[in-house]
């Protein structure tokens, strides 16, 4: 998984809580098998990982140098 292949990409950075949230899991809910969204926030996103966990998700987190976090989901393989 490399963030340049996502499916499709949320910039979070500059929205207030609850909003990344919101919006990621809306996206997460049209999801297609194969698809991959990447996400791009402020700060590593620790009540997400629970809530893709739950859900069956997979994801990849990078810390880029600037501060912003990406956080690469694809649904889980069997």
């Amino acid at each position: 998984m490399t963030g340049k292949d996502a499916t499709r990409m949320i910039d979070a950075r500059g929205l207030e809580p609850p909003e990344p949230m919101v919006r990621t899991l809306d996206a997460l809910d049209h999801l297609e098998s194969g698809d991959e969204l990447l996400v791009l926030l402020p700060r590593e996103p620790f009540p997400l990982y629970r809530a893709l966990e739950i859900n069956g998700f997979a994801w990849r987190t990078t810390c880029l140098p600037d501060g912003t976090v990406e956080v690469l989901i694809r649904h889980q393989t069997q």
